[in-house]
């Protein structure tokens, strides 16, 4: 048995020297929110062996935050590759500002990973033991970001995963190669050329999903090493990630009033809607997904970047979920396994006979997340800033 591939993951990255789109930050831990939901239903359908029936689609959280991702490092970095004197740029600069903003939070997600492994008894999901110096040498290999082809010893949960010690990692991965690739390439793009090449990894992310090259009647690829996951994850983070930066470069505001809630509610239905069925050799499933990647999130994340906050509490409502989204989304998923194999172990396959659980996966995994970003993550990237960023 296997775990569901539809892992989510989850892109951060406004940088720190110019002003945040607030009602974006909460948007993106809305979303946060919606992929720990969407998680609890893949328990279910994993303990079931079963495919996902009820917010099927919660997997394209990681294709709004590709794109998200693209539009604020475009809005961020972009002008200051070309600012005078001290201000300008470097490519050291660039990626040592990535680094301390993702690698600190990635390193304690490996960690949690290793922790949750172990209180699970370490062993396989087909019950067999894990060599301990194999976990000991996948918990490195996760805080260095280094995948395990599938088969792998140091694949400890036996699944195939690239992160078996906390899977979603996978996304960060991918989220690194966009972020090299933009430094080394795409920020030299003309708006042209630019609008050229998201044209092109369209075009060939519309073959794979519609054609379903992957096998698996849906968008959610790049999970795991083999060569089809490989080349799919990388143009499933290409095109949303370059789109975002298209946007960016050219966005004007058009404003809706009521937008974030708008947001929030459309992405909810869209992620809840039915499985399709396939017909033929095209994956409706796929066309449904992809439409949603090329039409709905770049008018989401257009207009929600258009928005402006009303209300007393909005500014600090959505700061707070900005602030916990990325940590939220990283040490969620340890709680999972866990949770997983409870209901495993319980033969249990559904929200009516576990909700009380569920409650408390939320609790634990929030409270987690927030206690992660105050007494870990804060603190280091702040001592890290100091040292490297003078």
């Amino acid at each position: 048995m296997m775990v569901s591939r539809r892992f989510t993951g989850l892109s951060v990255g406004f940088a720190d020297s110019r002003p945040h789109y607030l009602l974006l930050d909460g948007l993106r831990g809305m979303v946060a929110l919606m992929v720990v939901w969407y998680h609890v239903f893949e328990g279910f359908a994993f303990a079931e062996d079963r495919g996902i029936d009820v917010f099927a689609h919660g997997h394209l959280g990681v294709d709004f935050f590709f794109m998200l991702s693209g539009f604020v490092i475009s809005y961020a970095y972009d002008g200051r590759w070309r600012a005078p004197g001290s201000n300008r740029l470097t490519m050291g600069g660039f990626f040592r500002r990535r680094l301390i903003r993702l690698q600190p939070m990635l390193v304690m997600g490996a960690v949690i990973g290793f922790v949750s492994f172990l209180i699970q008894g370490g062993v396989k999901w087909d019950g067999t033991a894990t060599a301990f110096s194999m976990t000991l040498l996948a918990l490195l290999l996760a805080m260095l970001l280094i995948p395990a082809y599938p088969g792998a010893d140091y694949d400890v949960r036996g699944n195939g995963e690239m992160f078996s010690l906390n899977g979603p990692s996978w996304s960060l991965f991918f989220e690194y190669i966009g972020n090299v690739a933009y430094a080394l390439i795409i920020r030299r793009l003309s708006n042209r050329a630019l609008g050229a090449f998201t044209a092109l990894t369209g075009c060939v992310w519309a073959w794979y999903v519609v054609t379903d090259v992957s096998g698996y009647d849906m968008i959610g690829v790049g999970w795991t090493l083999d060569g089809v996951n490989f080349f799919g994850g990388l143009i499933r983070m290409l095109f949303p990630f370059s789109a975002g930066m298209l946007m960016a470069r050219n966005f004007k505001p058009y404003r809706i009033a009521g937008i974030f809630h708008i947001s929030i509610i459309v992405l909810f239905l869209l992620f809840s809607v039915p499985v399709f069925v396939k017909v033929g050799g095209i994956s409706m499933n796929g066309v449904y997904e992809l439409l949603c990647v090329v039409m709905i999130f770049p008018a989401i994340v257009w207009l929600a970047a258009s928005g402006r906050l009303t209300g007393k509490a909005m500014p600090a409502v959505c700061r707070f979920l900005g602030d916990i989204s990325y940590p939220l989304y990283i040490v969620h998923y340890p709680v999972m396994y866990l949770f997983y194999a409870w209901l495993r172990g319980k033969e249990l396959y559904t929200l009516g006979e576990t909700w009380p659980v569920v409650i408390m996966v939320f609790a634990i995994s929030i409270a987690l997340a927030y206690g992660c970003l105050k007494l870990y993550d804060e603190p280091v990237r702040c001592w890290l800033t100091k040292k490297f960023m003078r």
